[in-house]
């Protein structure tokens, strides 16, 4: 990342002009003063010394004029101004074209390396130093020699002599790159900056698509908007976010989610081109400016960021973290490069008002053709789940996975969907266009509910399998794999699902893998995007372990000679009920209609009764629950002869009753087959 300075140059106690430099060698102080002045041809090797740039910033008219005046002296005497500061010179070069704004790079060298030459220049006394001091190295006796000889020497002492490090410069066009990462599925990107709230502790989450204005164009563009109220970010964990790549920390915490140093970045430059960050923790505020628009054009990418120290509610500059000049530079990019001006911050700022938390606003968003790659509707306020508002992709288009052909996937197009199911202990509020996403842990809606434990390389795995009825009407199947309580993949097919749409229809697995796919080490099988698994061992593992359990289940469960009733819904073995306030999930009693819950809902209710400090049910595992038949989810017949059939039944368009019949044949090998019949 490039470095920035501000400097202040005077001469004889007297300021010319405050600087912006950029990429200097070492720090530098903020004010330095010019030795002398040099002709320029009295340099040896000038050209070849390493160089850095220093452009005006101007703090009044007077600064200005002297920062022309200077430019204009050194380059009608051709000389260049001398800067001393510990081993350091440097040379401030006199620039092609002079202006009041033009930049001036600055060369530099170490000690006597290039310095002054004071005698007489003639060729014959230039060869004959240049044999002595050659024959000395062991070197050719040439001028031509010379020349590379002094330039070997300056790279030596560069190395050997100075405390310097080399930094990798990172082109713009990287930022695109970065969103690449989320190419395939652009709610991976959106997860990855919820994940952000939920590691930084926030209670609740807004998501929403507001509108605002760009200055330039004058036009209305849509910009997303995420809002959290965690403990926020101070100046040097607002560095390590927009570093790229930080060392993590070695503290093991089971619950965090970022592991990687990226995630950030590459989700919001799969969103959009530009992104404001505005932070805030007990004691700081933080502004950080990711943006693609600001760094068109340039060699390097710079993210101005404006940090502040917060007592309360009064806010001044941290000039621990940067001076005063840096800010206002950097705050001027931020206003000229972005929709907000100072009153727009402010309104944004008040909305931690005495708390803490982090806003990302996101603008010039992805396109899909001549639309946006989101898709965004607001819900109707007192509506049904049918009328909330959603953020869609654009293309609604559902996901390739090994042996699935349904197309009913929501959760692959409607971010409401996704945010349902992404945690598998969903704590955290999340509002998706204003209104609330309700949580649907996916273990507590499944009947027939078995738990099962095992081993793999040596590590335990609790697994926990059901039949969702909502999963079965669209024909849905697979094992959901969270990974530090975050859904990694979804409807993944195991054993005989992978061969045959109806095996296994309707069974949905959910298992955390965190102990199998985190090495003691410190590495993790997970990729960085976090939306699949390394190829590895252990990931090879479970999924043999997993299709063995599978396969079992429905043996056990589902495969045999059946004919259920038309019309037959199943009910989950519980009803669930999360409360408002400590997010504890709570049974409800076999007789009570969930219908009759409110919106919101505490412990304190009916038919709880409870505390928020009563701990939380859950199943035992190995125990399996059968589901007990509740008003409403009877089936639908009347015909008491259909009662002994069981299986699916369905009416064709010409009003002919179909019914499917699947035997299973296991012949003296102990091969299976199965058969399948319509009648």
């Amino acid at each position: 990342m490039q470095m920035v300075m501000f400097l202040v140059l005077k001469k004889d106690k007297k300021m010319i002009c405050t600087t912006r430099c950029l990429d200097p060698p070492i720090e530098l102080p903020q004010e330095l003063s010019l030795t002398c002045e040099i002709s320029k041809n009295k340099i040896h090797s000038l050209s070849e010394f390493p160089q850095f740039s220093l452009t005006p910033v101007p703090n009044n008219l007077r600064e200005k004029s002297e920062w022309g005046n200077f430019l204009n002296y050194l380059c009608k005497k051709d000389k260049v101004a001398l800067i001393t500061f510990k081993q350091y010179q440097f040379y401030i070069l006199p620039p092609a074209l002079v202006s009041t704004s033009s930049p001036v790079n600055v060369a530099y060298n170490i000690d006597n390396t290039g310095s002054v030459d004071t005698r007489p220049r003639d060729s014959e006394s230039d060869v004959s130093l240049a044999g002595s001091q050659l024959e000395e190295c062991g070197g050719p006796n040439t001028a031509e020699g010379l020349k590379f000889s002094r330039a070997e020497e300056t790279c030596n002492e560069y190395q050997s002599r100075v405390p310097l490090k080399n930094f990798i410069r990172a082109d713009p066009s990287y930022l695109k790159t970065l969103g690449q990462a989320h190419s395939g599925w652009i709610f991976g990107a959106i997860a990855e900056l919820v994940d952000n709230s939920k590691d930084a502790k926030a209670t609740k989450m807004d998501i929403f698509v507001d509108i605002i204005q760009l200055k330039k164009s004058r036009k209305d563009v849509p910009m997303l908007c995420l809002i959290d109220d965690g403990q926020g970010m101070n100046h040097d964990e607002v560095m390590k976010m927009v570093s790229f790549g930080h060392k993590q920390s070695d503290k093991v915490d089971t619950d965090r989610i970022g592991k990687f140093g990226v995630g950030f970045k590459t989700g919001a430059m799969r969103l959009g081109r530009d992104v404001l960050v505005l932070t805030q923790t007990t004691t700081s505020r933080s502004l950080a400016f990711l943006s693609q628009s600001l760094n068109e054009g340039k060699d390097n990418i710079e993210i101005p960021i404006v940090s502040y120290c917060r007592q309360g509610q009064l806010m001044e500059v941290d000039l621990s973290m940067q001076s005063e000049a840096l800010a206002k530079y950097n705050l001027k990019a931020i206003k000229d490069f972005s929709p907000f001006n100072k009153y727009l911050i402010g309104e944004k700022a008040a909305l931690f008002g005495t708390g803490t938390g982090t806003q990302i606003y996101i603008w010039n968003l992805d396109e899909w053709g001549s639309k946006y790659c989101l898709e965004w509707h607001d819900g109707l306020k007192g509506g049904s789940s049918f009328h909330q508002g959603d953020i869609l992709i654009q293309s609604k288009r559902t996901r390739s996975r090994p042996g699935q052909i349904s197309q009913k996937v929501p959760l692959d197009y409607s971010l409401r969907a996704y945010l349902e199911i992404i945690f598998l202990v969903p704590r955290m509020k999340i509002s998706v266009q204003r209104t609330l996403v309700k949580s649907r842990p996916l273990s507590k809606f499944l009947t027939q509910t078995v738990v099962e434990t095992g081993d793999i390389l040596r590590r335990p795995v609790e697994l926990i399998l059901g039949f969702s009825q909502l999963e079965w009407e669209r024909a849905n199947c697979g094992m959901f794999l969270y990974w530090h309580g975050r859904l990694i993949e979804a409807y993944k097919r195991v054993g005989g699902m992978t061969h045959s749409a109806d095996v296994g229809r309707g069974v949905i697995g959910v298992v955390d893998v965190t102990n199998l796919m985190d090495d003691e080490d410190g590495r993790v099988w997970v990729h960085n995007n976090k939306q699949g698994f390394q190829d590895s061992e252990q990931y090879a593992c479970l999924e043999q372990w997993l299709s063995r359990k599978v396969d079992e289940y429905w043996d056990n469960n589902f495969d045999a000679l059946e004919l259920n009733k038309d019309n037959c819904v199943f009910k989950p073995d519980h009803e669930w009920v999360q409360c408002d306030k400590c997010r504890k999930w709570r049974i409800l009693p076999t007789d009570f209609d969930s219908r009759k819950l409110p919106l919101e809902w505490f412990c304190f209710m009916k038919p709880f009764k409870g505390q928020c400090s009563d701990s939380e049910q859950k199943m035992a595992p190995g125990i399996v629950n059968v589901s007990t038949k509740r008003s409403g989810y009877a089936c639908l017949l009347k015909d008491s002869n259909d009662k002994k059939l069981e299986g699916d039944r369905k009416t064709s368009g010409a009003g002919f009753r179909i019914w499917s019949l699947r035997f299973r044949v296991q012949d003296s090998r102990g091969l299976r087959t199965q058969l399948f019949f319509r009648l």
